[in-house]
């Protein structure tokens, strides 16, 4: 498997597009997007787990019943949450989507990110849709990309190509997210495009299994999304024989899409809103997998050890009490904890109890823009890994001005 550019270009049989439509009063910032397969795909997504939901997540599900897609429609801005109107809005962009696809409006996806309560205008996005099918390219993945961001600073595209049964397959995505993100299911708004042919239980499956060890160990703020969304379509256009859960081929695309969805998780983590630093929890040595992910993520989405790593503080006190509360069932007596970065290792912690360390050499590793917190607990074979940000004076100044 190798890294490729394209993002959800990347793979055989999509074109995308994004633009300024006027959803958005920032006219530098694009607030439109579309992606189209030459074909019809097989698709698959999963959903935020909160009881207020966007109108968009409402009728994606009803058009995904049938694990079939052809395009996705996505605007910035507005996020068609608790509006009056929403639903009858969400299904309106997909039948103008429909229409610049040349595909039926029950196989277009819909999706929204921005201001909750607000109603989405039509009329700006029905006036760009010519505009936006004109610009549709296959080297169209960045427009996107950048057209889905809301307080993101940077667009997030990954793609990597692998083979199975001799054939060059691809897996290609972009994301958005930087607050509002707890993990429950996705935590934000992914899309990803293969060429990988590919049964629908399959891609379920595969989704499924690479979102619960990704996107959903990412903690930034701990508010779970109303508007969350992760989907993928596949055109099969890779040549593959079918690939069935049980069949030769499944475990080279999961680890595909593990390994792309591991690098948007990771470039999520790193542009949490305000944030300056990128943060690992990794666990070994856990009792039980679930042991080992409540600790992982305990510590990643703990204030107090956040704020202690914005501040190169090397306070791991507070990394032991969000190990302690989390639910996890270990001996704390047996816990080891260091300090990594790429200005070197500190270990902090010994049988659960604070040891003799250079606090200057600690606060040199803590200041760099990536940070390890490792724990090793030494009562089984289980292992985790989280990834978080610090929280810093800008998270505040974000969110408390976010509608303006």
């Amino acid at each position: 498997m190798e890294f490729v550019s394209g993002g959800v270009c990347a793979a055989k049989g999509f074109k995308a597009g994004g633009l300024h439509c006027g959803i958005r009063k920032n006219l530098k910032k694009k607030d439109l997007m579309m992606i189209v397969a030459d074909n019809d795909c097989t698709s698959a997504a999963v959903y935020t787990q909160n009881l207020v939901c966007g109108a968009p997540i409402t009728v994606t599900k009803k058009h995904l019943a049938n694990g079939v897609a052809r395009a996705v429609i996505c605007n910035s801005g507005i996020a068609n949450t608790c509006s009056a109107d929403g639903i009858e809005k969400a299904e309106a962009m997909c039948a103008l989507a429909a229409k610049a696809a040349g595909c039926k409006e029950e196989d277009v996806i819909v999706a929204s990110t921005g201001v909750i309560g607000v109603p989405v205008p039509l009329e700006p996005i029905e006036s760009a849709m010519d505009s936006l099918k004109a610009g549709l390219s296959y080297d169209g993945g960045t427009a996107a990309a950048e057209a889905i961001m809301t307080t993101d600073t940077v667009p997030k595209q990954c793609a990597a190509s692998f083979e199975i049964g001799g054939k060059k397959c691809t897996v290609g995505g972009m994301c958005k997210g930087s607050g509002m993100i707890n993990p429950n299911m996705a935590t934000m708004l992914c899309f990803l495009t293969t060429d990988v042919n590919i049964d629908a239980a399959a891609l379920d499956a595969a989704l499924r299994a690479a979102v619960k060890d990704t996107f959903n160990m990412v903690y930034i703020d701990g508010d779970t999304s109303t508007n969350d969304m992760a989907e993928i379509m596949a055109s099969g256009l890779a040549g593959n024989e079918m690939i069935m859960e049980d069949r030769d081929g499944f475990g080279e695309f999961l680890s595909a899409l593990k390994a792309v969805l591991l690098e948007l998780a990771k470039m999520m983590a790193k542009d949490g809103e305000g944030a300056t630093k990128l943060i690992e929890c990794r666990v070994y040595g856990a009792p039980t997998d679930t042991d080992a992910r409540k600790i992982s993520r305990s510590v990643v989405s703990s204030s107090l050890v956040k704020t202690a790593m914005f501040g190169a503080d090397a306070n791991w006190g507070r990394v032991m009490c969000a190990l302690g509360y989390c639910g996890a069932q270990v001996d704390i007596n047996k816990v080891d904890i260091a300090f990594i970065s790429d200005a070197g290792s500190i270990n902090v912690c010994k049988n659960g109890a604070g040891i003799d360390f250079d606090e200057e050499l600690a606060k040199q590793i803590l200041l760099r823009d990536e940070i390890i917190i490792d724990i090793k607990l030494h009562q089984g074979e289980s292992e985790s890994v989280a990834y978080g940000c610090d929280l810093t004076y800008d998270y505040v100044k974000i969110n408390g001005d976010y509608r303006s």
